[in-house]
């Protein structure tokens, strides 16, 4: 029967960037609101700040991993164009080192060759690329698709403090805020380690808690001014 594996590596370049910005949509909307509630601000200047920073976040979020991902793929390309350089001018030097790779994975010299011969006859730049450099289509830099999942996830996730600040009573806000926070990051912990296949517990329970911590840091600094605004 045929033996079919699924894995979920594939995910990585957009899962990293969505949690992030999700997480981060969340916790710094969340954690300068109940900053500024703290500081006993008026209501329609909170859903001010709050709209600005998930307008300028969702902004900076794109542009961040855009720059940060592009830097990435331009190393990528910039050591794809040296090895294709490198198999024009010395294939058999390349030939020996991708040899030397195989046998220190554990095969002896005669197989490591035989393997190298057929891989680079099959596809020698993908093959060094893979196996040389660590670079295969399932991990390669994707700028755009990086910038646009953190984006839209910044905003999405920024939208729901946003929107509890909206109709909440004034009087319970920080407690409803920093309540709701924390259990949307859990089940954003949770949902991002399932769809990566990794234990779901311990990654809720890391981003609450890192997350209590910078709302609490907030609301300190908040009170510690106490200014009507």
């Amino acid at each position: 029967m045929r033996h079919i594996e699924t894995h979920r590596v594939e995910h990585l370049g957009w899962l990293r960037a969505a949690v992030l910005g999700a997480n981060d949509g969340i916790i710094s909307t969340s954690s300068l609101l109940v900053g500024i509630a703290a500081a006993h601000a008026s209501h329609s200047n909170m859903l001010l700040t709050g709209f600005a920073a998930l307008v300028a976040g969702g902004m900076s979020m794109a542009t961040g991993e855009y720059v940060s991902v592009s830097s990435q793929a331009d190393t990528e390309n910039a050591a794809m164009k040296q090895e294709k350089a490198e198999l024009a001018l010395d294939p058999e030097a390349e030939h020996r080192e991708l040899t030397g790779i195989y046998m220190q994975r554990g095969l002896d010299r005669t197989m490591a060759q035989e393997v190298a011969t057929q891989l680079m006859a099959h596809d020698a730049i993908g093959t060094h690329a893979r196996d040389e450099l660590g670079i295969s289509e399932a991990t390669q830099a994707r700028p755009l698709q990086a910038a646009l999942a953190s984006a839209l996830s910044f905003v999405v996730g920024a939208a729901m403090p946003l929107a509890i600040t909206a109709i909440a009573p004034g009087n319970l806000l920080i407690g409803i805020l920093v309540g709701a926070t924390l259990v949307g990051l859990a089940g954003l912990g949770a949902l991002a380690a399932k769809t990566g296949g990794a234990p779901v517990v311990p990654a809720a329970i890391r981003i609450t808690c890192w997350s209590a911590l910078a709302m609490g840091s907030t609301v300190a600094i908040g009170s510690a001014f106490n200014a009507v605004v």
